[in-house]
């Protein structure tokens, strides 16, 4: 885990897709009054330099957000995250990627609490430097992963369980199972939402028959992809798999996810997915 750095591929199509799908997520916590909760298990460094030598070594931005970057037509739902890029980048070139934190961040209230974990010392200390001084907001160094074991259930009663793994190690799925699992027993009204990559399909439909094999509650998949399947140069694309998800979360995604995916395809090839795994 340590291993892997973000920079490399902040701002691609599965961060765009993820974070488009995280402000719906949060925006949809913030309607009710009472204060929620976020852990982030896998946080990074907060925002990200596209004018940074490891971002211009790949280029991925320019696939992902590049390509929507002052797109016309946009849907309301993606209102929240597209401001939060443009707040980033105030004279309208476009330089910097916010990550999960500062998007958390910009869309929680001032009673809202956000728990990040990131083992990477140079991210960690990034983080610092980024929420200095921001109240209700904490950093710690330690195995987000535990940190499901450990924070939950928050004091909040209500909140967002965000995982974000690299998947730099083997046994990444067998880890994320065990976080759902945790997370259920802990804080089973509690959201979850778990990003992953898109790889084989038998892959995936051994994963997600996994997660039905825990027995939760209302689970809503979401994917977008934009390569073909066989596509073997880079992953062709992502999913975010959200236990109980807020109301009308999937309603919410569908308009945002066709847009995106307009956008970002390539050559018309992949497409996008709002469906139930686990519906009651």
């Amino acid at each position: 885990m340590l291993s892997y750095r973000h920079q490399f591929h902040a701002g691609n199509p599965t961060d765009v897709f993820k974070h488009a799908m995280l402000t719906l997520l949060l925006q949809a916590l913030a309607r009710k009054p009472k204060p929620f909760f976020m852990l982030d298990t896998h946080a990074g460094v907060g925002r990200y330099d596209l004018e940074h030598p490891w971002s211009a070594k790949t280029g991925e931005w320019r696939d992902g957000i590049g390509r929507i970057w002052g797109r016309e037509g946009a849907p309301p739902e993606l209102a929240a995250f597209l401001a939060a890029v443009a707040a980033e980048n105030p004279d309208g070139q476009l330089r910097r990627y916010p990550g999960s934190p500062v998007i958390a961040r910009r869309l929680m209230r001032p009673e809202d609490r956000l728990a990040l974990f990131e083992l990477n010392a140079d991210d960690r200390a990034a983080l610092e430097r980024t929420f200095r001084g921001v109240r209700k907001t904490t950093i710690q160094g330690t195995d987000g992963f535990a940190a499901v074991r450990a924070l939950l259930p928050p004091v909040e009663r209500r909140g967002l369980v965000f995982i974000d793994a690299s998947f730099d190690q083997a046994d990444e799925f067998q880890r994320l199972l065990h976080a759902i699992a945790d997370s259920l027993a802990r804080f089973a009204s509690g959201t979850v939402a778990v990003w992953h990559p898109i790889m084989d399909r038998a892959a995936m439909g051994a994963f997600a028959a996994s997660i039905q094999a825990l027995k939760p509650p209302k689970t809503l998949q979401l994917e977008l992809t934009t390569r073909p399947d066989d596509w073997a140069a880079t992953i062709p694309g992502s999913g975010m798999i959200v236990v109980n998800p807020p109301y009308r979360l999937d309603a919410e995604a569908a308009p945002a996810l066709d847009w995106l995916w307009r956008g970002l395809t390539n050559g018309g090839a992949g497409g996008w997915r709002a469906g139930w795994l686990v519906a009651e």
